[in-house]
Formats: structure tokens, C-alpha cells, sequence
């Protein structure tokens, strides 16, 4: 966030499990004064995840518009990005495994992902998970998982105007310096 206190166009905000990232990111979309539009790609499949988006629902409370999209994330920015909201998209590695599960073309969804984040209409705040600093993964689809993930983040670091990785809460900002 700015000086200012304005929110860039597009902003990413990387970290680890339980680092704090998403909260991180809420309070930069509440900060901006703007209606805030929670956009979320993870899709409830057992209790566990269940729990974990009724949490995330509950911490964010009624003031934010939900809109849950975990494939055509593209579309739905081009959908819901307007001038006078900011929109938080949490996460795209969720996405990102969503479009792998569904045997989508993974470099074409990415690309259009980039494009749609280069016209959209207003602030972007996109979370996501760090998974590159781990040791290699054992198997074929974690290997290629994380190098989609590497690849994305890199792609999105490259237009994004702010950049933020977070670690035990505390957010570090990676761009600009």
C-alpha cells in the first residue's frame, strides 16, 4: 500500500501455510476504503476445508461480498474488478491445483490469468502459497505443481506494483523497494 494509503493495481502477497498472508492481505483490501470483494478458488471437498472457509468467512465478516470461482478465475475478474472495489483473490495455488485436477491446459489458464490482470478495472490483491523453498518433491505432478506455481508467481511478480512475502505475520516488502 502506498504512502497514501492507496492500493495498487495489482498486488501480490506470497508466504508459507499459516503465515499469516491472508490476513495480511484483508487488512490491505479494508484499508483501501474500498467495497472489498473476496474472491475464492479452494472448494470445500471434506469437513477440514469446510472448517477452514467458514473461519476465513467468519474473520472477514459481512461487510465483504464472497464470490467463490476456482477454475475461470479470468472470467471472474474481468466479472467482479471495478474502480470503486478491490477485489482479493485467495489463493492461487488453490487455483492453480484446481485447473491442474480438472486436466485444463495450465499454461493457457495462467496466460489468460495474466492477461486478465493487465485490463482488469480496478485493485487486485492475490494471495498465494510459497512452495518453492521446500525440498523437491518426490513425484511428477508435485514436481510439476511447483514449477507451475514458481512460473505463475514470477509471471504475476513481473506486472504486480507491490509484492509482499509474509512469514510468522510479518509482511516484507519485496516490491518496489
Amino acid at each position: 500500500m502506498a504512502a497514501d494509503g492507496t492500493l495498487g493495481a495489482l498486488t501480490l502477497v506470497l508466504g508459507g501455510a499459516r503465515s499469516g498472508k491472508s490476513g495480511f492481505a484483508e487488512d490491505l483490501v479494508a484499508q483501501s476504503g474500498l467495497v472489498p470483494v473476496y474472491l475464492a478458488t479452494g472448494q470445500a471437498g471434506d469437513e477440514e476445508m469446510t472448517a477452514r472457509i467458514a473461519r476465513h468467512r467468519a474473520r472477514r465478516g459481512d461487510e465483504w461480498t464472497t464470490v467463490e470461482e476456482s477454475i475461470e478465475l479470468a472470467a471472474a475478474l474481468a466479472r467482479e474488478a471495478a474502480p470503486d472495489r478491490a477485489v482479493l483473490v485467495d489463493c492461487l495455488t488453490l487455483w492453480l491445483s484446481n485447473v491442474i485436477a480438472a486436466g485444463a491446459d495450465v499454461d493457457g489458464a495462467c496466460a489468460a490469468l495474466a492477461a486478465a490482470l493487465d485490463r482488469v478495472e480496478g485493485p487486485v490483491v492475490l494471495v498465494s502459497n510459497e512452495v518453492g523453498q521446500g525440498i523437491v518433491p518426490d513425484n511428477e505432478l508435485a514436481r510439476a505443481f511447483r514449477d507451475h506455481a514458481g512460473l505463475l508467481h514470477q509471471a504475476v511478480a513481473g506486472i504486480a506494483d507491490e509484492v509482499y512475502f509474509v512469514t510468522a505475520g510479518l509482511a516484507t516488502r519485496l516490491k518496489p523497494r
